[in-house]
């Protein structure tokens, strides 16, 4: 287990490495200004905070996520309502998502992406025996997602809604909710999402969009036509780092949601491909790291969460910037410059690390000391 936890720890080094010499590289502009250092400092001063997160994550006993699970729910809960109160919250492009902090700008629904499994996680460990009940089964285990997600959608953010969905039915299939829920959470939750697309042009707009770019490609959105465009100037070896061209103002979102599409110009495919292979690297480790832990217990269920949130992610961020999905924005988990993805990744990271940790026998002696 020391090999797979020194693998991991490397694999992510790596990726932080990469993350910290793209953010620069695509912060450049067509007018260089003394605003490009201005980006790469607020990246370091988050890779900062997030280490340090990381760190304290890494060193807390398993169970300390246990205990804290529920409070840090409610923090995030009360952080996602507060985010909506005007003057609080602060709007960007039509959505109200993020909180202004001394200096910088927090955004709560990061959090919730391990707030929300956390809880669940916690729930399922204490009611496990409630999982085959109708009523029982079905109502405290769906609480946080009912609490958390319309508070989401209000934002609005249709994207990081539907990921938290996809995070709270990958814990409860992992943690042996029965089919037969799954089945009525489509039944209820597919025209749902359908509705909230149609009362919503512009994200008809984007779908209509995503269409048009793999039928007609010169009506396709400006955003992906040069995503796809960057991605294919790079070639097999790309221009050289720094040397991409589309990042200087013809490409949107160059260091952020779209950073993979300038790694795709200055590295090429072959440097594309090598982050896709970082990626595989840390989850395989991860997933080694966690696999002498119990199944059904509170540490593999959120290691195991936490870790295909993370690789789930960066692989939805590729899939946006390829036109292999319709276009939403998603950063890519420790390569984007953004403090709160940044920061709360490095968490996710510290957490699996912490929960890797976790003695499968001890689980077994406070389950025979209940049922005595």
């Amino acid at each position: 287990m020391d090999l797979c936890r020194q693998l991991f720890v490397a694999f992510a080094a790596l990726l932080l490495g990469f993350g910290l010499l793209m953010v620069h590289s695509a912060s450049v502009t067509s007018w260089p200004t003394e605003y490009e250092q201005v980006y790469l400092s607020r990246h370091l001063i988050f890779l900062t905070v997030g280490l340090l997160s990381a760190y304290f994550a890494a060193t807390r006993d398993p169970e300390f996520w246990k205990s804290c699970a529920p409070w840090l729910f409610v923090a995030t809960v009360i952080l996602l309502i507060l985010v909506l109160i005007p003057g609080v919250g602060v709007r960007v492009k039509g959505a109200q998502r993020w909180i202004r902090v001394p200096g910088m700008t927090a955004q709560p629904s990061e959090l919730a992406k391990i707030a929300v499994p956390l809880m669940m996680c916690w729930i399922l460990d204490r009611n496990r025996h409630l999982l085959s009940r109708w009523v029982q089964g079905t109502v405290p285990f769906l609480l946080p997602v009912v609490l958390t997600v319309p508070l989401v959608l209000i934002e609005p953010d249709l994207g990081t809604s539907l990921f938290l969905l996809a995070s709270a039915a990958l814990v409860l299939f992992m943690g042996g909710w029965p089919l037969r829920n799954f089945l009525l959470g489509l039944a209820v939750g597919i025209p749902t999402i359908l509705t909230t697309l149609a009362m919503k042009p512009y994200q008809q707009r984007r779908i209509v969009g995503f269409i048009e770019s793999w039928t007609n490609f010169e009506n396709s959105p400006y955003q992906l036509k040069q995503s796809l465009v960057t991605l294919g100037a790079g070639g097999l070896h790309g221009v050289g780092l720094g040397r991409g061209w589309q990042k200087l103002s013809f490409l949107p979102e160059a260091n952020t949601d779209f950073v993979f599409a300038v790694i795709g110009e200055e590295l090429g495919l072959i440097g594309g491909l090598s982050l896709i292979a970082l990626w595989c690297g840390l989850y395989l480790s991860g997933l080694r790291m966690i696999s002498h832990l119990d199944r059904s217990r509170f540490g593999f269920l959120i290691g195991f969460t936490l870790l295909t949130q993370l690789a789930g992610q960066a692989m939805l961020n590729i899939a946006v910037v390829t036109a292999m999905v319709p276009p939403k924005g998603i950063s890519h988990p420790l390569i984007s410059a953004g403090g709160s993805n940044l920061v709360v990744s490095l968490l996710a990271i510290g957490i699996v690390l912490s929960v890797s940790r976790d003695d499968p026998a001890t689980a077994t002696t406070d389950e025979s000391e209940l049922t005595d």
